[in-house]
C-alpha cells in the first residue's frame, strides 16, 4: 500500500511518536510505502508533501511539535478544496490517509470519507474532548505540565499570602483543568461543564484564609464562564471552524476576587506552555500504539474508523461516533471527588 499522513489543527506532544510508529509498522511490517502532507489539510490540497521512512523518522520519539508542521486550515471553506484534495489523492496514489487531529480535524476527516476517500483517525488533543475514546494524544503531558505549574505558584502565593488564578486550556471540556486541579491541591476549580458563581468562589476564598490557609491557587479553564449576570465579558471572536476563541478568563477571575474581597491577586496564563516540549511517557506510549493500529485498521480496508483507547485495550471506533459529541468531564468526578479536595 502507499499511505498517507498528516497532522493537522493544534499541535501537541506526541504527534512526532505516532508519525514515527505509522511509518514503521507500515514499512517493516507491511513493506508499504509512506509520505507526509505537509502543514495540514493545506498539504493535500496543496499536494505539498514529504517522504518518511524509518531513517528520516530517527530522533523523532522525544520531540514536541511535529515535522509535518501543522495548520487550521479547513478546506471545506474553499469551494474547490475537495476537488483539489480528491485530486492529490489520485496522482499521489494514496491507498490509506491516515489523519493525527483533534475535534475539528477529526470533522474535517468525517467529511472526506463520506466523499468516498479512504481516511483512518487518530485522536489527539490537550483538550481531551474526543469522543469514544478514553485519551487524547497530548493531555497526560498538558496535565503534568499544569500540575507542575501549579506547584510552583502555591510556593509564591504562599510566601505572598495571594490568590494567583491559573489559566489552563480547554474550551468546552475541562480535563485539563479538573485533573490538573486535583492533582496540584488547587483551592478552587473553574470548568466549562458549569458555570461558576464568582460570589461562592469569594465567600470560600474568604474562608480559607480565616481558617488559617495562606495562599490560595485557582485553576480556571480558558472555557470557563460565570452564572449569567453575574460578571460582563466582552464579545467573543471566532476561529477558522466558526468556534469561540477562548482566553483571558483568569484576569477577569482576578480581578473580581481583589475587588470583592482585598486580596491581592494575580494571573499565570500557561497558554501554548501546555502543547509544546517533550511528551510524557505516557503519550509516547499512547501515540506508538495508536499509529500501529491505524495502519493495521488501513490493511483491513476498515475506512471512515478511528483508533481509540478503551480500558487498556485499543480498539476502533467510527468517525461518526468521535465526533457526535464532545467528551465532557463526568458529573460524579466533578460533584464526588473535586468538591471534596478543592477546599
Amino acid at each position: 500500500m502507499r499511505l498517507g499522513v498528516l497532522t493537522a489543527g493544534g499541535d501537541c506532544p506526541g504527534l512526532n511518536a505516532a508519525i514515527r510508529a505509522v511509518v514503521r509498522r507500515a514499512s517493516v511490517t507491511y513493506g508499504d510505502d509512506i509520505i507526509g502532507f505537509r502543514h495540514g489539510w493545506q498539504g493535500l490540497v496543496e499536494n505539498d508533501t514529504l517522504p518518511l521512512d524509518v531513517v528520516t523518522c530517527r530522533g523523532t520519539l522525544p520531540r514536541g511539535g511535529t515535522i509535518l508542521a501543522t495548520s487550521r486550515l479547513n478546506p471545506f471553506k474553499s469551494a474547490t478544496g475537495p476537488e483539489r484534495m480528491s485530486a492529490t489523492i489520485e496522482s499521489e496514489h494514496i491507498d490509506a490517509l491516515i489523519v493525527i487531529g483533534g475535534e475539528g480535524s477529526l470533522h474535517i476527516a468525517r467529511e472526506v470519507s463520506d466523499l468516498g476517500m479512504p481516511v483512518i483517525g487518530i485522536p489527539k488533543t490537550i483538550d481531551n474532548d474526543v469522543n469514544a475514546t478514553d485519551s487524547t494524544i497530548g493531555f497526560d503531558t498538558a496535565v503534568q505540565i499544569a500540575v507542575d505549574a501549579i506547584d510552583r505558584l502555591y510556593t509564591t502565593s504562599e510566601s505572598h499570602n495571594r490568590v494567583i488564578v491559573c489559566e489552563v486550556m480547554g474550551r468546552q471540556a475541562g480535563w485539563i483543568a479538573v485533573y490538573a486541579g486535583l492533582a496540584g491541591g488547587a483551592a478552587v476549580i473553574l470548568a466549562p461543564e458549569e458555570p461558576f458563581d464568582i460570589e461562592q468562589t469569594c465567600a470560600h476564598l474568604v474562608h480559607r484564609r480565616a481558617t488559617g490557609r495562606i495562599g490560595s491557587v485557582i485553576v480556571i479553564a480558558e472555557g470557563a464562564k460565570p452564572c449569567a449576570g453575574t460578571i460582563v465579558l466582552p464579545p467573543p471572536e471566532m476561529d477558522h471552524f466558526d468556534r469561540e476563541r477562548f482566553g483571558g478568563i483568569s484576569a477577569v477571575v482576578a480581578r473580581e476576587i481583589e475587588a470583592r474581597t482585598g486580596f491581592e491577586s494575580r494571573v499565570t496564563i500557561l497558554g501554548h506552555l501546555q502543547r509544546g516540549g517533550t511528551p510524557t511517557a505516557f503519550d509516547r506510549l499512547l501515540a506508538t500504539r495508536f499509529g500501529v493500529a491505524s495502519v493495521d485498521a488501513a490493511h483491513d480496508g476498515d475506512f471512515g474508523s478511528m483508533v481509540a483507547l478503551h480500558g487498556q485495550e485499543i480498539e476502533r471506533v467510527t468517525l461518526a461516533a468521535a465526533i457526535d459529541e464532545l467528551k465532557h468531564v463526568p458529573r460524579d468526578l466533578i460533584d464526588r471527588v473535586a468538591v471534596i479536595f478543592t477546599e
